[in-house]
């Protein structure tokens, strides 16, 4: 099974980009972020012909989740993460496909920081802790998929040297993801190729994809249950330098 996430950056504005990659890279399951869609404008009927079913979590202007399979409908277990029910922004869905738990979701940015934004992203990341933690001990399959917004070492960002005040580098929020992984939950790019130059974002500006100027901030980590299955993973990076992309390249898994 492969399975992919990817930010797509406007789903209507980006649609021939993500069917022409659905397309080329058939993952069996792909999760998508930053829809910038309300529900009524998720545009099912292109993704129904393109051979998928979806489920999506949509919002208006920004945000948005969507988990797509290419071989059967997605069973949605929830559209929310857990531990704060005032928080209606569309940044996670969870669904089970083929008998893999799917949770894909979108981390806040956070930036400015220190700031609000700073501290939503905080509170974001201590609520995924805690569901995490339940989803690790499941005995099903589990996988984490999406933008994380967290830049996880200094090998994953381009001049990092200048990314040390962003809301993506700050020690609180890698702190987390190492908290994730220290605890079991394998990143998967890292677990196949721990020390390669990997970047999955690469901005507009200043010719950043062209010099390779980039982060790797789109990650998939994996549950005991599921981790000793992986047998490949890999970033589209082509995929950034198609006419009218995302900023962000499609990353994928394959399990046995």
């Amino acid at each position: 099974m492969k399975i992919a996430t990817y930010n797509v950056n406007g789903v209507n504005g980006r649609l021939p980009v993500l069917l022409r990659w659905l397309e080329e890279s058939k993952p069996d399951v792909a999760c998508l972020q930053e829809l910038k869609a309300p529900e009524e404008k998720f545009p099912e009927a292109a993704i129904r012909e393109a051979g998928y079913h979806p489920i999506w979590h949509g919002q208006k202007s920004w945000n948005g989740v969507a988990i797509l399979s290419r071989n059967e409908p997605p069973q949605e277990v929830c559209r929310a993460l857990p531990g704060d029910p005032e928080d209606v922004n569309s940044r996670y869905i969870e669904a089970m496909v083929g008998g893999i738990h799917i949770a894909c979701l979108y981390l806040p940015n956070g930036n400015p920081a220190p700031g609000p934004k700073f501290d939503y992203k905080l509170r974001w990341l201590e609520r995924l802790k805690a569901h995490a933690a339940g989803l690790y001990a499941s005995t099903n399959p589990v996988v984490l998929a999406g933008d994380f917004n967290i830049i996880p070492t200094h090998n994953d960002v381009y001049k990092p040297e200048k990314w040390t005040e962003d809301a993506l580098f700050r020690p609180e929020v890698r702190a987390v993801f190492e908290e994730l992984t220290g605890a079991g939950w394998t990143d998967s790019l890292r677990k196949l190729y721990p020390t390669d130059t990997i970047y999955t974002f690469w901005d507009y500006f200043r010719n950043a994809y062209g010099r390779n100027a980039g982060l790797r901030i789109d990650h998939l980590l994996l549950n005991p249950a599921l981790a000793p299955r992986l047998k490949a993973a890999g970033v589209d990076r082509d995929v950034r330098g198609w006419e009218k992309s995302s900023d962000h390249a499609p990353v994928w898994i394959e399990i046995k």
